[in-house]
């Protein structure tokens, strides 16, 4: 089964990581305890880290990682560091340095739900899925966490890769409550709703996500399939054709083109 709005999760998931990350070199002691030199080197820091996410936004994960690594010499314990380059692991398929880098930042912050939820999910998508939705379960059973609906739709996302649609739907539902806007989880829920064949259930959840403007190519090809259970051509060939300017060599497209719908 697909999973809808996963490609720029890992992004989505590094943009929080370094607002606080200077502060958080002296816990929680206030700023006026801290010598000038202690300030000096979290500002330093600081602004390597900022670079670092900022790189990798644009896709430089190799400058990224240096810019990283000149954070840690700076601050060798730093955690949004560890944390931050498990994700740029992550994404460049560097499967162990990435589990070392999350427990290593885990290790550092153990309460931290943030790394919590980023590593349960990083276990889900390496067939370690019951043990990824322990650390997913902790982080939104935590009241104080601020990425509650980003938890919910991993672990959605995680039930399904464990062939189990019922607590996915939970997950999903759970994650609307928590904030409707969500585009992923919108995305997702009209994706189960699709394959139990309720397709007029599914058509409100994906129109939701097209109101948002998210045209990615899998979110577009899932709408043209949801108005073909429908038997709206129009909608259809409409749709049909923003994925034909959006994404004319997406795999979506070329099944648009010979007419595969159920493939």
């Amino acid at each position: 089964m697909r999973q809808y709005f996963v490609r720029g999760l890992l992004l989505t998931l590094a943009l929080s990581l370094t607002a606080c990350a200077s502060r958080r070199l002296e816990g929680d002691r206030p700023e006026e305890n801290i010598s000038a030199e202690k300030q000096d080197t979290q500002k330093r820091a600081g602004i390597r880290m900022q670079l670092a996410v900022g790189y990798y936004q644009q896709g430089q994960q190799k400058v990224a990682l240096e810019e990283i690594r000149n954070a840690l010499l700076i601050t060798p314990d730093l955690v949004d560091a560890y944390s931050l380059r498990a994700l740029i692991f992550m994404d460049m398929g560097e499967k162990q340095l990435a589990e070392d880098n999350f427990l290593h930042a885990l290790k550092l912050a153990p309460g931290n739900n943030e790394i919590g939820n980023n590593y349960g999910w990083f276990l889900c998508l390496n067939g370690r899925e019951k043990q990824g939705l322990v650390y997913l379960d902790k982080a939104i059973k935590d009241p104080n966490y601020a990425s509650l609906d980003k938890a919910l739709n991993a672990a959605g996302l995680c039930s399904l890769r464990m062939k189990d649609p019922v607590a996915a739907e939970n997950y999903f539902m759970q994650g609307l409550r928590s904030n409707p806007g969500n585009p992923s989880v919108n995305a997702n829920l009209a994706k189960v709703l699709y394959d139990r064949r309720e397709y007029s259930q599914a058509k409100f959840y994906i129109s939701r996500v097209l109101k948002f403007d998210v045209l990615a190519a899998d979110v577009l090809w899932l709408a043209i399939k949801i108005e073909k259970k429908l038997g709206d051509e129009a909608a259809v060939n409409s749709l049909g054709t923003q994925l034909r300017r959006r994404h004319p060599n997406s795999k979506e497209f070329s099944q648009y083109q010979r007419g595969v719908f159920d493939e």
